[in-house]
């Protein structure tokens, strides 16, 4: 949750209020002196299941910059305004990977509540020379039978494209890992 404290509009302290929505009374935090709503909603997060296939279909993880340990996961990125999902996940591969995606197909949409973000998963087919930019530190290319899928967030999105193509994923032990 973003921790939003004063009103945007008038700098009033935000509080806990309850008031009649669409669906009932619902509590949130709003500003007693000029009604504006913090609604809080979630964000879009755009992730992608990049097979390189000018790579014998290898699966192309990246660790990012930001993240602590050695965790690799898909290419992920935040949808821009004025964009469709698919521009906005073929636009995250070029900018992070440098990759030239030839085919788009949606793999689900997942929620992902612990970071309040609903997720908007593809397979993307891409080929070309892997740059990375300065947002991913590294990458590897495994095979989609050596692949293990991570609980949480964008590790559903991936067991989904393995089943896909009738392999049973393998989970991580994130505690142990």
């Amino acid at each position: 949750m973003t921790d939003y404290r004063f009103c945007p509009a008038c700098a009033t302290p935000l509080a806990l209020i309850v008031a009649a929505e669409d669906g009932g009374d619902r509590q949130r935090l709003r500003c007693p002196a000029c009604d504006f709503t913090h609604w809080n909603n979630p964000t879009p997060v755009l992730a992608a299941v990049v097979e390189c296939v000018d790579r014998g279909g290898q699966v192309l993880l990246a660790r990012n910059a930001a993240w602590s340990g050695r965790f690799f996961g898909l290419i992920t990125g935040f949808m821009e305004a004025g964009e469709t999902p698919e521009e906005g996940i073929r636009r995250e591969i070029a900018e992070e990977t440098a990759l030239e995606v030839e085919q788009l197909n949606l793999l689900g949409v997942w929620d992902f509540q612990r970071m309040n973000q609903v997720i908007i998963a593809y397979h993307a087919a891409a080929r070309g020379e892997i740059r990375l930019s300065p947002e991913l530190v590294e990458y590897k290319l495994l095979a989609p039978e050596d692949v293990r899928c991570w609980p949480q967030g964008t590790g559903q999105a991936l067991a989904t494209w393995l089943r896909s193509k009738g392999i049973e994923p393998e989970w991580l032990d994130l505690k142990r890992e």
